[in-house]
């Protein structure tokens, strides 16, 4: 069955984004929409799993890590004066500086913070990064492991090799590998594998035995520091906020949900836009909770409207998912 989100102009359909999702519960796949079985690049959805190696490796002992910074770890965050606080104070414990990310520099995604640099004349620095947070988590799981800092984000490193093997056990795949935007490692994973995954983040007791105090961690630091995972006004916080799950957004359309609870039951959510457009990523995101009985109240992401140059309310966003039912 078909699941799409729709840009109508007046009263025609515009533009029409595809969507492919899947839902993993206890017994298995649960439902999906569009194909279960795409094949696609979690991008930062993956960062709630990549956080594993500070527990995995005893970095968070070790360093004295608080789940603020244990949350940064998980976050493509918005660049705001806390996030970047966040991650200052974050590599200050492990003897570092911005200079040791390899993530590099972009504006903050937040337009106040971006209008804030730009009024005091100042650049943004690899801690405005939204990976900044990983990149620290990477290095100090790399330094409990007593690796080398350099080289931390290829491949062959050995957190990187932690990471592909820790995504495989929770997914019961193995992923394929690419380079995300910020230089490491990004996980290729159908659909179904990749929300199983998730599945595991929200209920911790099912996963292998190595995996499960590490999953309860990262997800109450998530759901305890929303406003780190992403910022003020993002859907990653605002749903954790006002739902009882863990919601990672990823570039290019990929989102990751854990619900931990709901009417029917935990659940994995991995969704795909197709084309990568962000505005229908959240449109299906907020669309599919509501689906699985999920009430997140008023949000920016209800069939919000599609405005002209003068403000005008020329069409709007829907979202039409009929899901297959398993």
């Amino acid at each position: 069955m078909s699941a799409e989100v729709f840009v109508y102009r007046g009263s025609l359909v515009e533009n029409r984004h595809r969507v492919s999702l899947a839902l993993w519960g206890p017994e298995g796949l649960v439902a999906y929409g569009g194909d279960p079985g795409r094949v696609a690049y979690l991008r930062s959805s993956a960062k709630p799993f990549q956080a594993l190696a500070l527990y995995l490796t005893g970095a968070v002992e070790r360093f004295g890590l608080t789940e603020e910074e244990v949350a940064l770890a998980t976050a493509s965050h918005d660049g705001t004066p806390r996030h970047v606080e966040v991650a200052a104070r974050f590599l200050g414990k492990l003897g570092l500086g911005p200079e040791h990310l390899a993530c590099g520099v972009h504006p903050p995604f937040s337009r106040e913070a971006r209008a804030a640099l730009e009024a005091q004349g100042l650049r943004p620095t690899p801690l405005h990064h939204n990976c900044s947070g990983k990149h620290a988590g990477m290095l100090a799981a790399a330094l409990a492991l007593g690796a080398p800092a350099d080289g931390y984000h290829l491949p062959d490193h050995p957190v990187q090799r932690l990471n592909l093997a820790t995504l495989e056990a929770l997914s019961g795949a193995r992923p394929g590998l690419a380079t995300d935007g910020c230089s490491v490692p990004t996980f290729a994973l159908p659909l179904a594998r990749a929300a199983r995954a998730f599945f595991l983040l929200a209920d911790p007791g099912r996963a292998p035995e190595a995996y499960r105090t590490p999953l309860l961690r990262v997800r109450e630091a998530m759901r305890r520091h929303p406003d780190l995972v992403a910022g003020p006004g993002s859907v990653d916080t605002l749903l954790m906020e006002r739902l009882p799950v863990v919601a990672k957004r990823g570039a290019d359309g990929y989102y990751g949900l854990a619900l931990l609870e709901g009417p029917r039951g935990p659940l994995g959510v991995a969704l795909k836009v197709e084309d990568g457009a962000t505005q229908a990523r959240e449109v299906a995101v907020v669309a599919l909770l509501r689906v699985l009985g999920l009430e997140p109240g008023e949000t920016p992401w209800d069939r919000p409207p599609v405005r002209n140059h003068r403000g005008l309310e020329v069409g709007h966003w829907e979202a039409r998912l009929n899901l297959v039912w398993v």
